[in-house]
């Protein structure tokens, strides 16, 4: 096996880029869909909005203004909340773009497409008769590819639609089902079966390409390559179309084909554009499996991270923080092992010394190992924010500022809070899980609301919460000048009360759970669906100031705080 030693270590590289490209993969900031229309806030409005059950059922909740400049504050509020979301939606889109393009890159070194490479330039260079009409079929060829893919990617989105995609996202069943994908796929890179499509298809395609002529030859070429290449590249473009629809957002399963269809194209052009490529390109070997079953260790890792979501929603309480982080290590440190050679599959070729490249390897994937293992008592663990479970499950924390160390509670503060019984505060504050019961307090302390849209399934809220309310300024104010309502937009355990329920124009649906009734509120009152998504607003449940997504830089969401307790002192 001769190849380069840098473009082995690129090669290697790309595999393990994929663990940082998997945490951009899993954000979830669920924007809501463009078809659906919102409920006014105001007089005129005929829907029940919850900001309308507030004021008639609970005699402690003030009720919504709605004079003409509350009003204004309404349309305000509905531009700047458009601009935010319209910078999330394009942030999701291009994440998700870098990752279908970190996808097609390792499916092209995947052993069921590599070798074709050659094989395929050859072919059209004959098939054409000269070298400049091979280059433009050669390009023809990788158009077609990329329109197979997106088109794929389209499906998904008419299939489902963009606001099942947004229900499914925080959805139980959806994680569960698709931890036991991807759980399939990871056994599938480790040799114990190929997931194939029929042979009728396969022979079919195959059959067309043969027998037509011009552009419609090209097109069931690259037709052909998807399918017979489905037993290595399905897992991945199985994971990326789940990570895609997970967020929510109505084009990132389209987005997410483009970048992988990319990029599984470019080497098959370059390489009929510049013959020379294909010489420097390394020889196929007993390293492309190496790489294969790497990746199935990668999809099992990212599976977990499905099963964390189920858990969450459920209200199991068992697959806790520690638990996960046990399970990371303990792949990653398999992972090391098979690396050097030490732990071999069915179908894996000797390895007789250990290369350079391949030591390098296996040392980053025992040091991440290690670097978990703090994360067993309570130490964070930064990288794996917003994928691994909250603080809040894991059982034993031995360091200060955990469950361990003392909670700072106001002294008027409520014994216990409705719904603290299934719904647990991040470590270290009291927040109210009820708006009623949030605003009445919040008039009896005299001070202002920081409202925070979350979710059980939202990767960005744990990230702000592992990452941004640690800091010690942060928490400071979040706990001294805020009163603190968590309201979680996926809760379906939780049923609400006869008088609160109502059908959502939003939603179009009955807000007949807490987490449906919350997210029509955000929606009707706040023109958002994204989470995690924050409000500081006055006892009448108006923004202080424009409300925010994720802002995962403490200095700048500590002066988003400070802007807010300041406007509230000066009315």
């Amino acid at each position: 096996m001769t190849y380069p030693i840098a473009i082995k270590t690129f090669i290697l590289g790309i595999l393990f880029s994929m663990l940082s490209f998997s945490s951009l993969l899993a954000q979830e900031a669920e924007e809501l869909p463009s078809d659906l229309t919102f409920t006014e806030i105001g007089a005129d409005s005929a829907a029940v909005s919850p900001a309308d059950t507030l004021a008639t059922t609970t005699p402690a909740t003030t009720e919504v203004k709605t004079d003409s400049s509350s009003k204004a504050t309404v349309q305000i509020t509905e531009d700047s909340s458009k601009t935010a979301e319209s910078n999330n939606a394009e942030k999701t889109l291009w994440d998700t773009f870098i990752a279908g393009l970190a996808g097609g890159f390792i499916a092209f070194l995947m052993p069921c497409i590599f070798p074709m490479v050659p094989l395929t330039v050859s072919y059209f260079t004959k098939r054409a008769g000269s070298r400049q009409k091979g280059i433009s079929q050669a390009i023809i060829y990788g158009l077609s590819i990329i329109v197979i893919y997106v088109a794929l990617g389209l499906l998904i989105t008419v299939i489902f639609g963009s606001a099942m995609l947004n229900e499914l996202s925080s959805s139980g069943w959806f994680n569960l089902a698709f931890f036991i994908l991807l759980l399939v796929f990871a056994v599938s890179f480790f040799g114990a079966f190929e997931i194939t499509l029929p042979s009728s298809l396969v022979n079919k395609i195959d059959q067309k390409a043969d027998n037509s002529k011009g552009l419609g030859g090209i097109f069931f070429m690259a037709a052909s390559l998807a399918l017979v290449s489905f037993s290595c590249t399905g897992p991945i473009i199985g994971t990326l179309l789940v990570q895609a629809s997970s967020k929510g957002e109505l084009l990132a399963p389209a987005i997410g084909m483009f970048g992988f269809a990319l990029a599984l194209a470019l080497p098959f052009t370059i390489s009929a554009i510049f013959p020379g490529f294909l010489n420097s390109m390394p020889k196929s070997g007993g390293w492309l499996n190496t790489i294969k079953v790497c990746l199935g260790f990668l999809e099992l890792a990212l599976a977990l991270k499905f099963l964390s979501a189920a858990d969450l929603v459920w209200h199991w309480q068992w697959f806790d923080r520690e638990i996960f982080l046990a399970l990371w290590i303990v792949i990653f440190f398999l992972m090391g092992i098979y690396i050097l050679g030490k732990l071999k599959f069915s179908h894996d070729s000797d390895v007789p010394f250990v290369s350079v490249p391949r030591l390098f390897f296996a040392i980053i994937s025992f040091a991440f190992a290690i670097y978990i293992v703090p994360g067993l008592w309570g130490a964070p663990v930064n990288v794996l924010s917003g994928l691994a479970p909250p603080m809040n499950t894991q059982d034993f924390i031995l360091t200060g500022g955990g469950s361990s160390a003392a909670v700072s509670t106001p002294t008027d503060f409520p014994a216990k809070v409705k719904y603290s019984e299934v719904l647990k505060a991040p470590i270290g504050f009291n927040p109210f899980f009820d708006l009623d019961e949030g605003v009445a307090y919040a008039k009896k302390v005299n001070k202002p609301i920081l409202i925070d849209f979350t979710g059980h399934a939202c990767v960005n809220c744990r990230k702000m919460e592992d990452k941004v309310w640690t800091d010690p300024q942060v928490a400071k104010i979040i706990k001294e000048e805020y009163v603190l309502i968590q309201l979680y937009v996926d809760e379906r355990n939780i049923k609400m009360p006869k008088e609160k329920v109502h059908y959502s124009e939003v939603l179009r649906t009955n807000t007949d759970d807490l987490g449906r009734w919350n997210g029509d509120f955000q929606a009707t009152k706040y023109v958002s669906n994204s989470q995690p998504f924050y409000v500081l607003a006055g006892h009448d449940l108006n923004p202080l100031v424009k409300p925010q997504g994720a802002i995962f830089d403490a200095t700048e969401y500590l002066a988003y705080l400070k802007s807010g307790v300041e406007s509230f002192h000066k009315k």
